[in-house]
């Protein structure tokens, strides 16, 4: 469900994680609330107008920073995670593990967890690998006398997994780096939180009245 991009031959380690279901649904509720919201625009009179608008800029930003926002950017110096309402980076030395269990998290050096959107967890997905894993290792091996058994093949890994373990690699190759030092920096996302606001005291104005 995530897609690892290299960002450049140069700068191999760089990699960003997004989900596509999450796109792909952020862009459908998106497109619904366009034809929603238009159509009360131009049909509705004026008290549905200016509930339109105000379900608009409360919903819009809302369903893009649940879908469209999250992402988590690795290069070689700092993990970068950008959730529905704040951004985080940790250079890779205030970073002390990466678990997905039933969610995808990082841990930093000071005991905090942050949670990472674009990574998520399919228990499914994970059931099915176990499952495919299990039967290869049952499985007998076959292989060409003349050249020698055929070298094992990995086993099966979920998505997320596969991107953790990309990320503690990443993080084990960078974390004594000197430029890789430093302390956690938290930016909210007032751009995402300030029109929600806005829009739901609109909501609530409008619809006492």
């Amino acid at each position: 469900m995530t897609s690892p991009e290299q960002s450049s031959p140069q700068q191999h380690a760089d990699r960003s994680y997004r989900s596509p279901a999450g796109l792909a649904g952020g862009v459908l509720l998106l497109a619904l609330a366009a034809w929603l919201g238009g159509d009360a625009l131009v049909r509705g009179a004026a008290h549905t107008k200016l509930l339109a608008v105000a379900g608009l800029l409360f919903a819009v930003p809302l369903v893009a920073a649940f879908t469209l926002r999250p992402l988590v950017r690795a290069g070689a110096d700092r993990l970068v995670v950008r959730n529905p309402f704040r951004t985080v980076t940790l250079p890779w030395a205030a970073v002390e593990d990466l678990r997905a269990s039933f969610s995808s998290e990082v841990f930093t050096t000071d005991g905090t967890k942050y949670q990472l959107w674009s990574i998520p967890v399919s228990l499914r997905q994970r059931k099915k690998a176990n499952r495919q894993a299990a039967r290869a290792a049952g499985r007998p091996d076959h292989h060409d006398p003349h050249l020698g058994p055929a070298p094992a093949a990995p086993p099966p890994r979920a998505t997320a997994d596969r991107a953790l373990d990309e990320l503690r690699e990443l993080r084990e190759r960078g974390a004594k780096r000197e430029s890789a030092q430093g302390a956690p920096v938290v930016k909210w996302a007032y751009e995402v939180i300030a029109p929600c606001v806005v829009g739901a005291v609109a909501l609530a104005v409008l619809i006492a009245l």
